[in-house]
């Protein structure tokens, strides 16, 4: 394992194929809490891990309402920040492979980054699905109907119950999206993991399936992951310091 404050690896700088792995931490400089950090959101209220577990949102009633009074309090006026922006530029300089990401946010659409190199991996805030009939509409249309009075507001299709179309636990992963991350992930020579734990599967086990196929692994994340020791390189800065400086194209 290798640390670095300051020279970027001449392997980083020259890299042609880069994978990045985006989780929670890389939206934190935007106004977005993480959930397992120390100021986390299930830290603070582990009750509120129940809003983001499929079991008891079916089961419950009340932690559906309290799910959509969630979603009113997100925070929609988020914008992207440094460490975002960073990895558009690393698209312009024709270098990224994919960018998987764990944020269900859409921060990285919003930046720039391009919607065929982004892998939403645990979907995505901005829509609501039926869990009945499928039917997929806008987070904005069924945040209109709670405001208008309706607490759990119910599929207009079919009249099923309405989720957000984000992966919860006891979820099971789009398959599709999960084959897209893996092959992005074997075929990169650079694998960079950033702000994330890397404690939740499949997307811990990317970081494993790069360093298996010979591509250097980069964990720039705040605290420590399980596979800090096979790590090319651990950068412990904010990212939103530490993506412009590892990642800005060579003079």
């Amino acid at each position: 394992m290798t640390r670095v404050t300051a020279a970027v690896p001449d392997w980083l700088a020259e890299a042609r194929q880069i994978c990045v792995l985006t989780g929670a931490g890389i939206s934190t400089d935007s106004g977005i809490p993480d959930f397992r950090g120390p100021q986390g959101v299930w830290t603070r209220d582990p009750e509120a891990e129940k809003l983001s577990t499929l079991q008891y949102y079916v089961a419950d009633p009340d932690v559906r309402r309290r799910a959509w009074q969630a979603r009113l309090a997100h925070p929609w006026h988020a914008l992207p920040n440094a460490g975002h922006a960073a990895l558009v530029d690393l698209e312009r300089q024709g270098r990224l492979r994919a960018l998987v990401t764990q944020n269900i946010d859409g921060l990285h659409q919003a930046a720039g980054s391009s919607p065929e190199l982004v892998v939403e991996i645990h979907g995505t805030v901005h829509d609501v699905v039926c869990l009945s009939c499928g039917d997929r509409t806008t987070m904005r249309a069924a945040l209109d109907r709670v405001v208008a009075g309706e607490p759990d507001p119910a599929c207009l299709r079919c009249g099923g119950l309405l989720k957000s179309a984000t992966i919860s636990f006891g979820q099971e992963l789009d398959e599709q999206v999960v084959e897209a991350a893996t092959a992005a992930v074997q075929s990169c020579d650079v694998f960079l993991a950033a702000g994330t734990s890397l404690g939740v599967w499949p997307a811990a086990g990317l970081t494993e399936i790069a360093a298996r196929r010979g591509a250097r692994v980069v964990i720039a994340n705040a605290e420590p992951t399980p596979y800090d020791d096979i790590a090319d390189l651990v950068v412990r800065e904010p990212l939103g310091t530490a993506l412009p400086r590892l990642l800005a194209p060579r003079d």
